[in-house]
């Protein structure tokens, strides 16, 4: 369903919901219109030459946008179109994989991202080892569907975020040297952003054969929103959502691979994630079966207040799609009654007294360390 289309009436204040959505509305300035980007093209090209000539002759009557029953000036709707500009709509891909067909995966994710581009998004986020898929039972099979990064996958796909002008995340198997690490990237109109190794490494598919990330949580930008990628396991360890919070993400994209006993963590551990750190986050499964395992779906968008924005709780293939407020985001401090409940999870924190979660273990691993 794509969105109302600008001079539709009687908008609420907030938000409303239609399936798969939720769009935001601002009615400050008592219009009808729907202030979104496309409200902000028409501003920017109606009225910014215009305004412009007139705050340099020094005139005091302002032009103004004609919005219904009343005028809106037009430096209102300039500061307007200044903050949503800072939103960027994102496409989270709950879909099946075809397994060990990265040319088919490709081509779907090529069909997916035009639809979605074609709706606004600026960012469409696709579930883990999307590529390949996940269930490989040997570190042989697998190795033969890694790909280097940059390589031949990314290539493509930065070619279609050009054109598009748009960004892409998407998980996959990286080789490097003789490692194989299970990877996401972020690709953009500019080209391969930043990359991710899976740090947390559960002892299923195809993660009982790769090697455990090496590399520092780090927190990218996109179109002025700021990222941080970790992969299905890594969203059950609370230290790596917050290091990528204290690096000043906005979202954290979480592509995932949850079979049957991974419902807990969408249904729990998402929504705590974005709420104790003030961020939204995006946890992307996959549906279908695969080398005798089933996927649940259950992909969901969190705000950072920690409710659901929306969410696909069947297996079955979908799009989730919202806005990301980067503003709203990076406003940690929580005033609910002035001057008596205030609340700032960032500078409430008391890091001297959390040594022992750093402390190295020397727990065994099940089947690293230890059979299973």
């Amino acid at each position: 369903m794509t969105p109302p289309a600008v001079g539709e009436p009687d908008y609420p204040d907030l938000s409303s919901t239609i399936p798969d959505c939720r769009f935001r509305r601002i009615a400050v300035i008592d219009t009808p219109f729907k202030i979104d980007r496309s409200f902000s093209a028409k501003v920017r090209q109606n009225l910014l030459p215009v305004f412009r000539d007139k705050c340099v002759r020094g005139r005091s009557d302002q032009p103004a946008f004609t919005g219904g029953p009343r005028q809106v000036p037009a430096a209102i709707c300039l500061l307007l179109c200044l903050y949503i500009e800072h939103f960027m709509k994102i496409s989270c891909v709950q879909t099946d994989v075809v397994f060990r067909d990265s040319g088919a995966n490709l081509d779907h994710l090529d069909k997916i991202v035009h639809e979605e581009v074609s709706l606004g998004a600026g960012l469409t986020i696709f579930p883990e080892c999307f590529l390949s898929g996940y269930c490989f039972d040997s570190l042989e099979e697998a190795r033969e569907f890694g790909e280097s990064i940059p390589g031949p996958a990314t290539d493509r796909v930065a070619e279609l975020c050009a054109r598009l002008n748009t960004h892409v995340i998407f998980g996959l198997l990286e080789k490097s040297g003789t490692d194989l690490f299970n990877a996401a990237v972020l690709i953009g109109p500019q080209g391969l952003i930043g990359t991710y190794r899976k740090v947390h490494l559960p002892y299923l598919g195809v993660d009982r054969f790769t090697t455990p990330g090496d590399r520092p949580f780090q927190v990218l930008e996109a179109a002025g929103v700021r990222i941080g990628m970790l992969i299905c396991y890594d969203g059950g360890f609370p230290e790596a959502s917050r290091v990528l919070a204290l690096q000043g993400a906005d979202l954290i994209a979480l592509p995932t691979n949850w079979p049957p006993g991974g419902a807990y963590m969408a249904d729990y551990s998402v929504n705590a994630r974005a709420m104790e750190n003030g961020v939204y986050f995006a946890a992307v499964n996959r549906v279908g079966h695969e080398n005798g395992f089933p996927f649940i779906g259950k992909s969901r968008i969190c705000h950072p207040t920690g409710a659901t924005l929306c969410s696909l709780d069947q297996a079955v293939a979908g799009v989730l799609r919202t806005e990301i407020d980067p503003i709203l985001a990076r406003t940690k401090r929580v005033v609910r009654v002035p001057g008596k409940h205030v609340i700032d999870r960032m500078a409430d924190r008391r890091p001297e007294m959390y040594g022992l979660v750093v402390e190295p273990h020397s727990l065994l691993r099940p089947g690293r360390d230890e059979p299973v």
